[in-house]
């Protein structure tokens, strides 16, 4: 079967299995393929064909509601849903979402880009067609590394409490993005290897029905008895049916417990056992979570292309820094929330496995325990996604920020992250942060300030800091013999200073500053002379240099790759109100909106932000 041809599940529900297994075939070929020019989640979705094939064929999307818990292994529903054709647009500027996506699909009914949300929207789907007397079926599919989160257990409890008819689909590859942690991974390991127990208790079941009078005794017994057969029957105990483990990529065993789950009272979960990036050898080895998700790659080699650049990763200055902090003192411990890898923490970990812990998906817990770390004198250096961070604005606020406790946060991934869109771009985290009374918040301009202000991050003891930095690589290499230096809190500097200057164009990070050094030298045709305001401190403001700034120039441009609405430009317009002043203030931002996924450039010229709008707004504002 053509994929071009597939443009609704229908198609395959006649399908033998021997058919399955060729058009499974066809599909990994088709995914690598495509994915070696587009990059993507590879690994994730070549591990899942048969499953979503199986659950394609034996449930009606999207009558019925499959909810992918995350969304970057939905790539196999996005072609069974009729968007093969437009693969060569995935994670590309105006293309296919790299996620499930409400507006391009009607069998897309779930969006996540975080994890372990699918069984919260699943309880919700669920009773909404109690209520409403339906009987569509409900089929959250997460794995086990997303189940781990807190939110997933929440849901786990009040399924089983309320007896909720669903069908939830533990998709076990023993890894998250990075190597599963902690004792439920254990616990699954063990699950693994014990099938015997479901034969068992379908045994003695199926001699129970025939012996009504014996139920209730052989009931205890068969319950006492489960503890021997298999260590920790945890789903169960919770009130779900559970029906495992079996092969993920046999197309038999899927339907077997499909069917059994579809009559079963009540909610059930079905254990499938999945190879991560089967079918390709470089993404089947992967053994630290490289595959996981990825730019363009050679399908050969399985090198991944790499755009040229001058100097380090942002992650591995951040990382490069905090190891040798680290060397010389105990007290400082690095925490990442499953992303060893992609925050390149994994020579910390390495070569300081005592002061380094992966909590796994787990962003709240993450942030807590650096809280009850410091709490006892220690320096924690968590290591978060600006993204993710949001899972955690509560325990910031509340064990950190409130008790005013010496944690570290390194927001990586910090502005706008392209390909990953709208729930990833990292524009939310100066707002959410800002607001705390206790908390500094800086952004390096290079790698030089990069190495100064982890210094400051280090010997800081008065509370709670925050680093952003960005995905991708610096403009600047460090020479191996600089020594970094402590930067006064709340300290900005002049990038570009003219004693006559007509503008002030206060801003922060590498690529903004970048972009204001262009727009300078486009004003100057018109003779337009810019002042330039290193902000690294976007909280506490300079108010010293405010005071000169307000003074010298009347016009004041703020530019921001983040939310408008609580980042800097609301600080800086604040700070102008609060003291009277008459400066006309441009607040250059994002608005009100989620940015969608494509080139960064391309995005930022959609919302505005690039040197040619950014100066034709300047002229405006002289000419106003």
């Amino acid at each position: 079967m053509e994929l071009q041809k597939i443009n609704s599940p229908k198609m395959i529900k006649q399908l033998t299995n021997k058919e399955l297994e060729i058009l499974a075939k066809d599909i990994r070929k088709f995914l690598i393929e495509t994915c070696a020019v587009t990059g993507g989640h590879i690994g994730a979705n070549l591990g899942v064909v048969e499953l979503t094939l199986a659950l394609h064929k034996h449930f009606d999307s999207p009558t019925d509601k499959l909810l992918f818990d995350v969304g970057h292994q939905a790539y196999i529903h996005k072609i069974l849903t009729g968007r093969s054709d437009a693969f060569h647009s995935l994670r590309q500027y105006k293309g296919l979402c790299g996620f499930p996506k409400r507006n391009e699909s009607e069998h897309d009914v779930w969006e996540a880009g975080h994890s372990s949300t699918s069984l919260s929207g699943a309880m919700g789907m669920a009773k909404a067609r109690d209520i409403m007397g339906e009987s569509y079926h409900v089929v959250p599919i997460i794995g086990d590394g997303a189940i781990t989160g807190g939110m997933a257990l929440e849901a786990l409890n009040h399924i089983g409490h309320d007896q909720t008819n669903m069908t939830i689909i533990l998709n076990d590859n023993e890894m998250s993005i990075a190597p599963n942690v902690g004792a439920m991974h254990n616990m699954f390991t063990r699950l693994r290897t014990n099938a015997h127990y479901n034969r068992f208790k379908n045994d003695v079941d199926g001699v129970l029905s025939q012996f009504p009078m014996m139920r209730k005794t052989a009931d205890r017994m068969k319950d006492s008895v489960k503890y021997f057969v298999m260590d920790g029957i945890f789903f169960e105990e919770l009130g779900l049916q559970y029906i495992g483990p079996i092969d993920g990529h046999s197309f038999e065993e899927l339907e077997e417990a499909i069917e059994l789950s579809k009559k079963t009272k009540g909610p059930s979960i079905i254990h499938v056992i999945t190879k991560k990036g089967k079918g390709f050898k470089h993404a089947e080895d992967d053994m630290i979570g490289t595959w996981h998700g990825l730019g363009p790659y050679k399908i050969e080699t399985g090198e991944v292309i790499k755009s040229e650049s001058v100097g380090k990763s942002w992650g591995s200055i951040i990382s490069d820094e905090l190891l040798k902090y680290a060397s010389e003192d105990r007290r400082i411990v690095a925490i990442t929330p499953a992303m060893p890898v992609g925050s390149k923490l994994t020579k910390f970990q390495q070569e300081l496995p005592d002061q380094f812990f992966d909590v796994g998906i787990a962003e709240q817990h993450a942030i807590t325990m650096a809280a009850g770390l410091a709490a006892v004198g220690m320096k924690p250096f968590v290591a978060i996604y600006s993204t993710f961070l949001q899972r955690a604005y509560d325990q910031l606020l509340h064990d950190v920020d409130r008790m005013k406790l010496n944690v570290i946060v390194g927001i990586d991934r910090a502005g706008l992250v392209g390909a990953d869109g709208e729930t990833h771009q990292g524009v939310f985290d100066v707002s959410i942060v800002a607001g705390l009374p206790n908390t500094v918040i800086m952004m390096p301009k290079d790698a030089y300030e990069a190495q100064d202000l982890m210094k400051t991050a280090i010997e800081y003891n008065e509370g709670p800091i925050a680093i952003r930095y960005p995905r991708g690589n610096s403009l600047t290499s460090v020479a191996q013999d600089y020594v970094p230096s402590r930067v006064e809190i709340g300290t900005w500097d002049y990038i570009v200073e003219d004693v006559n200057s007509d503008v002030t164009i206060i801003t922060y990070s590498e690529s903004m500053i970048h972009m204001a050094i262009e727009v300078s030298q486009l004003l100057k045709q018109d003779n337009i002379s810019i002042d330039i305001v290193n902000a690294r401190f976007i909280k506490p403001i300079d108010k010293t240099m405010m005071q000169t700034i307000t003074t010298k120039t009347k016009n004041i441009v703020v530019i921001e790759e983040v939310i408008k609405h609580g980042g800097l430009g609301s600080i800086v317009a604040n700070y102008i109100v609060d003291h009277r002043l008459s400066n006309v203030l441009d607040r250059i931002g994002i608005d009100d909106e989620y940015i969608e996924h494509g080139d960064v450039v391309k995005l930022l010229s959609d919302i505005g932000i690039s040197s040619e709008q950014i100066a034709a707004q300047i002229r405006k504002m002289m000419n106003d």
